[in-house]
């Protein structure tokens, strides 16, 4: 399976655009809530441009939905399928940082919660700024190999294999692994 199917951003291009329509925000509107420019947000509509998950984490935030929220495809298959098999998950990687982001959740399945398998790089680090939402987000992240710092606001934890961290996604937060290896790590995501 490749690393990334080609048509992945093209899912992500109209699931924001479908997102934006629904919520009735033009471009201006979405920029404004965001920070994102419109021009960026324009090319981002048409899969001119691959965003990196700073900017989708800016969009998701101002269009009230999590972040995990927009790399779920097909969630309108009328017949459920409890079970998405390793060559059908979707994977996604960010241009700027290199993480690997790959979806585990069955998307035709109603559920609160979803899953994904991060493979974070060496020597990366990954800034969200806090941007209000109405929806309340929380993350579980459970280190699978490797070590990384987690900053939340002015807490900060360190990770090592097999430690889990239960957070809510309402402050700035910072994903950092500064050693010589990659580390890989399972998010639970939840909106509420």
């Amino acid at each position: 399976m490749s690393e990334q199917q080609p048509d992945i951003n093209q899912h992500i291009a109209q699931h924001i655009r479908e997102l934006r329509l629904a919520k009735g925000y033009s471009l201006d509107q979405l920029a404004a809530r965001s920070g994102v420019s419109r021009s960026s947000i324009s090319l981002i509509e048409r899969a001119a441009t691959s965003p990196t998950a700073v900017i989708l984490e800016k969009l998701a935030a101002a269009l009230d939905v999590s972040l995990a929220s927009l790399f779920v495809f097909d969630a309108t298959t009328s017949e459920s399928q409890p079970l998405l098999r390793y060559e059908q998950q979707k994977q996604w990687r960010d241009p700027a940082s290199g993480y690997l982001r790959r979806n585990l959740s069955p998307v035709s399945v109603a559920s609160p919660m979803q899953l994904a398998e991060i493979t974070f790089p060496a020597h990366t680090q990954v800034s969200y700024d806090f941007v209000p939402r109405e929806v309340k987000v929380y993350q579980q992240i459970w280190l699978l190999e490797g070590e990384m710092q987690i900053h939340c606001g002015e807490q900060s934890y360190t990770l090592q294999q097999g430690d889990c961290l239960s957070i809510q996604l309402n402050q700035p937060i910072v994903f950092q692994n500064f050693t010589a290896n990659q580390a890989r790590y399972l998010v639970a995501v939840c909106e509420m």
